[in-house]
């Protein structure tokens, strides 16, 4: 799942591969912003095909609180 995930960081938002990491904070070590925050959880709801809530995405922090939720959310 944490390769899904990059991979859509840096395909998708231009993230430097070698940022990524599962203890990666997606604002403040990625420098995502909300808009691309935004985009990623469309793509990770089109991707596994799960719907992600508000509540939900308030606690994606690292990239490894991303894939614990899809890790989670796909069984």
């Amino acid at each position: 799942m944490f390769e899904k995930v990059k991979d859509l960081l840096v395909e998708e938002l231009s993230v430097n591969p070698e940022d990524v990491t599962l203890s990666a904070e997606l604002v403040n070590d990625l420098g995502i912003n909300s808009l691309e925050l935004a985009d990623l959880v469309l793509l990770c709801e089109e991707k596994f095909d799960i719907e992600i809530g508000d509540d939900a995405v308030h606690k994606f922090i690292t990239v490894g609180d991303v894939v614990d939720y899809l890790n989670e959310m796909t069984k």
